[in-house]
């Protein structure tokens, strides 16, 4: 059976959004003598662990054109916390062959699904390359969220004359659901709470994301399974019954009654028995809700901001054993966490700038100790170009300043929460990563800091890096108490904490290790962003008008057999 321990819907690893791409292009390449060329889309997706590419499908073939408006989508999931790599190959069919080798490339283009997202209007347009010497035209993304992924529903159900499983008293029933999967099995989805002491039970409305209940499958399976509760754990099996999301929403009109049926006495082929019991669907309101992706295609900018350690705990810089060593053969923990994060993030930020900033050093001339310090050496303006810029000021920094002391976070908390302050109006939204190896000395500061900041669009990434002990780091993750600082608490949760080394791949597969990492870390980062929004009432921006291709005369398409 299984765990039907505590259990909430919207902390769950519940399945991602899905999005739809379509794709166009622009003056391709003519690679036909009498004709003009006939293209095809082929989407490859890459794996984490292996990095190989697959296919992932193909769209239609259109006949004799050079900008084709592809009407066969593509449909993806999407988690905001992983590097998404896609590779669109464009090819010329020139007969029936499934075979890509005996068509003719047009040229490809690489990009990721965040990108696309995080383009104006969630709209991306590039280049596209892989011929040397010839211009292959563009190619044109777009991506939209399926409806129905955004969708939440309020249900209420009540039980009638469920069996008595109680010896001194009647049942304490609660209601199990499970979502099933396309293999057979089934995930727990959502439990009840459980009344106590009655046969006829009426369960508290709850909210539910559809896509936990079905994955935007309105027909999938829904399984309830009905539990007398008993205190030791050993819940008694009442009964079950099946049900789809289609079905349900039905009630809004209209009760829907289930037969709760033990198969276990069905099968025992009882002629008295008939069920055990009954549940009913009182109320089934559907809403849908904003998402993530309605801000981020309204023009909301998530700006990257990253702060390191730069203490002397780290470890003399010229031994492999310091956390900052500069190995000519693989990047240390802070590069990687760095890298890890920042090119997940970046693909949401328009201008790709990054200010970059390190604590507990002395700095040249004067070996004065500084907790806000910028790696570029400029105070002024502490920006650096995408992530290469900041891992490059990052390696300069290492070359010029002293490891010292000690461990201040409040300083690079309020260097962001100044930025923040100063635009609450949900079209930006901040991201601070801190990376850093052990105790925090400035810890009364620091919660005084979090909680101010709490109140601000940001949120905070903290990684820890070597062997330490994070405990001070893991009271800062408010996930078992909510952070407080001289009797205030902390309006929202804002802090995500992780240690780095339990996200390292044994057989030392950085990249593995560091896409983990950017699951973990960042998997939050939409919730917070959300409840930000909400709490102040503010709506995405109108998106951008949608692209309208180009008119062109009318083009035959034809449905591949490739």
């Amino acid at each position: 059976m299984a765990c039907i321990g505590d259990f909430d819907p919207f902390t769950a690893a519940i399945p991602a959004t899905k999005v739809e791409l379509t794709v166009s292009c622009r003056n391709l390449l003519d690679r036909d003598t009498f004709s003009k060329s006939d293209p095809i889309c082929v989407l490859y997706t890459q794996g984490i662990a292996n990095r190989e590419w697959r296919e992932f499908g193909r769209t239609e073939v259109i006949d004799n054109t050079l900008n084709p408006d592809f009407v066969r989508k593509f449909i993806l999931d999407y988690f905001f916390e992983e590097r998404q790599n896609l590779r669109f190959d464009l090819y010329d069919l020139d007969c029936k062959s499934d075979n890509l080798s005996k068509h003719d490339f047009l040229g490809q283009a690489f990009c990721t699904l965040g990108e696309v997202v995080g383009s104006l209007g969630s709209c991306l347009e590039k280049a596209l390359i892989g011929i040397p010497g010839k211009k292959c035209g563009t190619i044109i993304v777009r991506a939209e969220e399926l409806s129905n992924c955004r969708e939440s529903v309020m249900l209420q159900f009540c039980g009638n004359k469920l069996d008595k499983k109680d010896f001194f008293g009647k049942s304490d029933p609660f209601l199990v659901f499970y979502r099933s999967n396309e293999d057979g099995s089934y995930t727990i989805s959502h439990k009840t709470e459980v009344v106590k002491n009655t046969l006829d039970p009426v369960w508290q409305a709850f909210k539910i994301p559809v896509r936990a209940l079905c994955n935007g499958d309105y027909d999938r399976s829904i399984k309830v399974e009905v539990y007398d509760w008993d205190r030791d754990g050993g819940h008694d099996f009442i009964g079950q019954f099946s049900t789809s999301y289609r079905e349900m929403s039905r009630g809004q009109s209209q009760f829907h009654v289930y037969e709760v049926l033990n198969p276990k006495k069905k099968g025992k082929k009882k002629k008295k028995y008939q069920n055990s019991g009954t549940v009913t669907l009182l109320s089934c309101l559907v809403d849908t809700e904003l998402s993530f992706l309605d801000y981020i295609k309204g023009g909301t900018q998530i700006n990257f901001t990253v702060a390191i350690d730069f203490t002397a705990s780290n470890g003399n810089l010229s031994q492999p054993t310091s956390l900052h060593y500069m190995s000519p053969y693989q990047l240390n923990a802070y590069a990687m966490a760095l890298r890890a994060v920042g090119e997940i993030i970046q693909d949401y930020d328009s201008d790709k700038m990054f200010p970059a900033l390190g604590f507990g050093a002395k700095l040249p001339p004067d070996g004065r100790v500084s907790h806000e310090f910028a790696l570029n050496g400029n105070p002024q303006n502490p920006y650096c170009s995408g992530i290469e810029g900041v891992m490059e000021a990052y390696y300069q920094s290492l070359k010029s300043v002293r490891l010292y002391g000690p461990t201040h976070f409040s300083p690079v908390i309020n260097h962001v929460a100044r930025y923040a302050s100063a635009v609450t109006d949900g079209s930006q939204y901040f991201i601070l990563l801190i990376i850093s190896d052990g105790v925090i000395t400035d810890m009364a500061q620091t919660k005084e800091s979090i909680v101010n900041a709490a109140s601000l669009p940001m949120s905070i990434i903290i990684v820890g890096v070597g062997p330490a002990e994070f405990d001070e780091m893991i009271e800062l993750d408010g996930d078992e108490e909510r952070i407080s600082s001289q009797g205030r608490f902390a309006e929202r949760d804002i802090v995500q904490f992780v240690p780095f080394r339990d996200y390292i791949d044994r057989r030392g597969n950085h990249i593995l290790s560091m896409a983990r990492l950017a699951k973990e870390v960042l998997a939050e980062i939409p919730d917070q962003f959300l409840s930000y929004m909400r709490t102040r009432g503010i709506k995405p921006g109108p998106s951008p008008p949608p692209y309208t291709p180009a008119v062109h005369p009318l083009l035959t398409r034809r449905v591949s057999r490739i």
